[in-house]
């Protein structure tokens, strides 16, 4: 039997006893961004568990739960080719919504509070690795409209049972 797949996680380190820092680098990555300590806020990292739960059907993509550390895009982002972003997002639309976005399509309304290295405008960020000539060739931002954002460790029901659409919607761009 296999060994079981390590999520990694860039805030803290790799999850999991004895876990070793992985040094190649795939071409496509995702990257699930969120707050798992506020219900839909989680979506992000959710999905990249799910994703990562089936990742021997993907041998050339990586799966990382970046948390709340928008910053650490900075340091996954480099020499990919494809990075795909998996976070919630007020959209304005049903609870559920999933909808795909280059980042030139996407406004940030976030304000920054700046007491927290954690916190981070992600598309601020993207900008950031263009200008320091470590932009991917393509960059996807998929964007799941949150039911509840709250304190609480279980995303809603609405969002749950719907993790395996989700999978199946970003599993497209694998290939792409």
């Amino acid at each position: 039997m296999p060994p079981a797949p390590i999520l990694r996680s860039y805030y803290g380190g790799q999850a999991g006893p004895g876990a070793k820092r992985v040094a190649m680098k795939k071409d496509v990555v995702v990257v699930g961004l969120g707050n798992t300590l506020m219900t839909d806020e989680g979506i992000g990292c959710a999905i990249a568990g799910h994703l990562l739960s089936q990742q021997e059907k993907y041998p050339g993509v990586e799966f990382i739960d970046a948390g709340s550390g928008g910053m650490s895009l900075l340091h996954i982002i480099p020499g990919r080719k494809k990075v795909i972003v998996v976070d919630c997002a007020l959209m304005g639309t049903e609870p559920g919504t999933i909808r795909r976005f280059a980042p030139e399509q996407v406004q940030s309304v976030k304000r920054l509070a700046h007491y927290s290295l954690h916190e981070a405008d992600v598309l601020k960020t993207i900008e950031m690795s263009g200008k320091l000539g470590q932009s991917p060739q393509q960059i996807v931002i998929f964007g799941i409209e949150p039911q509840r954002v709250e304190p609480g460790r279980r995303l809603s029901e609405t969002l749950s049972q719907r993790l395996s659409e989700y999978a199946a919607t970003i599993e497209k761009e694998f290939g792409a």
